[in-house]
């Protein structure tokens, strides 16, 4: 067998037959395999040499095949087993070496976009495949093993009759998916006349790879696979095995996840815009800040560090710009936070489906054993917006109201579709993708959301149109329980939600939120300058149950202890209508760093700040308000901090964009460049005089004028705009000015050249 070509460089015997296929391929053809393999197309290939010696460099082939299914990739690994990058091989040569595990029209439906890459190339009877391609393929092409020197395939099968049974199925074991076997007789010197193995390693039918890895011979297992070489081949990709939920059931599962959402972002911003957690010098959040986070909102931190994505690169939270920068809410979050349910849904789903990290690596370690948070760099992967898609894209295909019963089948279908796609982490960006979509209630139940699938399909605007109608309407209403807790049967308004939300902690959430009421919640509702008697009234007005008396005396009596001490400033001072209080205050020992100072029978003054008056006086266990100006309970809860941010993905910092792919115009350009560089290669042969090297301004002004006075064609090596090197057959028709004005024979257009440009120029004879 001849040595194989090095890395990235093209048989040239390959690339010269694919050359003559292109040449004689018409723009339809050529503009196909540009269309399907565009790294072919940038920089602008000049002629289909060129083209041809970029299709067969292994780079590029291994990016085509990303979007081979798997039975396209068996074809390839059997013609490098056939050999085929030798030597041209028949499909009815490739048909007999399935042994009947595909069919002819299998293999030919596979072979058609083979060509059309130009993976393959040639008529049936005579296909072919580059040399690179035998380093493309996996390293053991159809399961088998490389070939062992001297063993022909006569002398393989006599060889395999000869074995006993014991060894015979060591052979056809190691003749099924992969030819490699671990063994501790795999040194020399430590094979077992007693056992299989060693007995096959005496005999020279094992190839030893290292100290404990054999392979077993090429000719060996396809002499133990008989008819069929190829072994077992999938010719189709696996069931996805379905069941009917109804596309109503799923979207109203789906619409309580969204509201869980809403409700877990929204708590974020609550903490982060009061205490913003620190940028560490690597980048992302701190282990600590994650668990906190995790314990404010009742879930596990794979959820907390998906909720502090999602807002990152919905542009919510962005890096303060600080010398030491924090991780702070954006003016965009005031935005989100004023929006309704929906809309707020909408984008996250939409920031979510185009963001250029994995939150799925969250708590896994890096190549250099570093651990993985949020927000760190580690998570940028430029792919996983389209990785996404193609889950998304696997459920769009399946009829509404149906879900898939398994995430393994899932992956396996995807799996079959493109083997090569995700390296090693592929199945797992299945799954992360399905665990990501469900919590934004784009995927329910397995099937993808009515919202969902109008986010993929169509806009945003849309998603949440759709999205609406599948939210219930708010309820204006609660239930008291003898407990203490307060169940809300759905979505509150927004009013009856903010209020609850004061004077109550949500003790469980879902489609019913359960709260309970507190001593502390009720003073956190006193403090933010409600009343006992709005409160009582709050819940009178909006239970549908009975306010049970337990909960009129704990608000009764908290509200009576609270405030009946006054704070204001002077720097501060503190007053209460009961004298005996006040002398209590001033005569506690804790309390003597205060500076506390009595100047009527019921008013102190202290030279503290009110804010830290406050605290001191809450943390010895009073209960003081704050009191205004004007008399007025104070609230002393500081704003939200918020920063300008950058918008969407700012505070993520994806991937920089991979280039643009050239649309269909630009394409078209490449197709017209390839053959003015064949035309012009065709007519070289032609030429008069042509000058080596960079042209003499003279020599090019006299020669180009002596062909616009003759009406002779020209031939131009030509550097273009981009400083892509073409050819050109022209006519010249001006010269003047530094430009060359003239007919381009191979465009059929007057254009204009550059003088400057022209690298190389020689008249074509007639």
């Amino acid at each position: 067998m001849p040595a194989n070509p090095a890395p990235n460089e093209p048989s040239s015997e390959g690339a010269d037959s694919l050359a003559e296929l292109l040449r004689a391929s018409d723009d339809r053809q050529l503009l196909a395999l540009l269309r399907s393999r565009p790294d072919l197309a940038t920089p602008p290939p000049t002629d289909s040499s060129v083209l041809a010696a970029r299709a067969t460099v292994r780079s590029s082939i291994a990016r085509a095949c990303e979007d081979l299914d798997s039975l396209s990739l068996t074809v390839l690994e059997a013609l490098v087993l056939l050999k085929a990058d030798e030597g041209p091989v028949s499909l009815d040569r490739l048909t007999s070496f399935f042994g009947g595990e595909a069919t002819r029209g299998e293999l030919t439906s596979r072979i058609g976009p083979l060509r059309e890459r130009a993976l393959v190339w040639g008529p049936d009877e005579k296909i072919r495949t580059a040399a690179t391609m035998r380093e493309t393929v996996r390293a053991h092409p159809g399961g088998l093993g490389a070939e062992l020197d001297g063993l022909s395939e006569r002398r393989a099968h006599e060889v395999l009759a000869e074995l006993d049974e014991e060894e015979r199925g060591v052979v056809a074991r190691l003749a099924g998916d992969s030819p490699v076997g671990r063994t501790e007789q795999a040194k020399p010197g430590a094979e077992r006349p007693d056992t299989p193995i060693g007995r096959l390693l005496l005999r020279g039918l094992l190839i030893r790879r290292n100290g404990d890895t054999v392979e077993l011979p090429r000719q060996l297992g396809l002499a133990a696979r008989g008819d069929a070489p190829m072994g077992s081949v999938a010719t189709a990709e696996p069931p996805l095995e379905l069941d009917e939920h109804g596309q109503r059931r799923i979207d109203d599962t789906a619409a309580g996840e969204v509201l869980e959402l809403n409700r877990h972002v929204e708590l974020l911003l609550e903490s982060w815009g009061q205490e913003p957690p620190d940028v560490l010098r690597s980048g992302g959040v701190g282990v600590r800040d994650v668990r906190e986070l995790a314990r404010e909102l009742d879930v596990d931190e794979a959820r907390a560090g998906l909720i502090v994505e999602l807002a990152t690169g919905a542009g919510l939270i962005d890096t303060s710009p600080d010398e030491e920068p924090r991780w702070v809410p954006t003016v965009q979050a005031d935005v989100w936070l004023a929006a309704s349910p929906e809309h707020r849904w909408a984008l996250l789903a939409g920031s979510w489906l185009e963001l250029p990290r994995l939150p799925g690596l969250i708590g896994s370690r890096d190549a250099r054993d570093r651990l993985l948070g949020p927000l760190s760099e580690g998570l940028r992967r430029s792919s996983a917006p389209r990785d996404r898609r193609r889950v998304l894209e696997l459920l769009d295909e399946q009829p509404g109201g149906w879900g898939f019963r398994r995430e393994d089948d899932v992956a396996a279908v995807l799996a079959w579709r493109a083997p090569r796609r995700g390296g090693s982490m592929r199945d797992d960006l299945v799954r992360w993708t399905l665990r990501e979509a469900r919590a934004l209630g784009v995927v329910a139940l397995g099937g993808l959301s009515s919202a969902g699938r109008a986010l993929l399909d169509e806009d945003e605007s849309t998603a949440a149109s759709v999205m609406a109608s599948a939210i219930p309407d708010p309820v204006d209403h609660v239930l008291v329980q003898a407990d203490l807790t307060v169940v809300a049967p759905g979505r509150l308004e927004p009013e009856l939600a903010a209020e609850l939300g004061l004077v109550a902690d949500v003790e469980s959430a879902g489609s019913a939120t359960v709260y309970r009421v507190g001593e502390s919640s009720i003073r956190r509702a006193l403090d933010a300058g409600r009343s006992g008697e709005q409160l009582r009234e709050l819940f009178e007005r909006h239970s549908r149950t009975p306010v049970p008396q337990a909960l009129n005396y704990l608000i009764d009596d908290t509200a009576r202890r609270h405030g009946r001490l006054r704070a204001g400033a002077a720097s501060s001072f503190l007053r209460c209508e009961d004298s005996v209080v006040l002398t209590e205050v001033l005569g506690k020992q804790k309390l003597t760093h205060l500076g506390l100072r009595r100047i009527a029978p019921t008013v102190l003054i202290s030279p503290l700040p009110l804010e830290e008056l406050v605290e001191e006086l809450r943390g010895a266990g009073y209960s003081p308000v704050a009191e205004s100006s004007d008399g007025g309970v104070l609230d002393l809860r500081g704003g939200p901090q918020r920063i300008k941010g950058r918008g969407r993905f700012g505070g993520a910092r994806g991937e920089p964009a991979a280039p643009n792919r050239p649309d269909e115009q630009q394409l078209t350009e490449r197709v017209r460049t390839v053959r003015a560089g064949d035309q012009a290669a065709a007519t070289r042969g032609n030429t008069i005089a042509p000058e080596r090297g960079r042209p003499s301004a003279n020599a090019t002004l006299e020669l180009l004028r002596e062909a616009a006075r003759q009406s002779h064609d020209v031939w131009l090596g030509f550097v273009d705009a981009q400083g892509g090197a073409t050819q050109r057959i022209v006519r010249p028709v001006s010269v003047g000015g530094g430009v060359l004005q003239g007919f381009d024979s191979t465009r059929g257009e007057l254009g204009d050249f550059p003088l400057h440009r022209i690298t190389s120029v020689a008249v074509v004879e007639s």
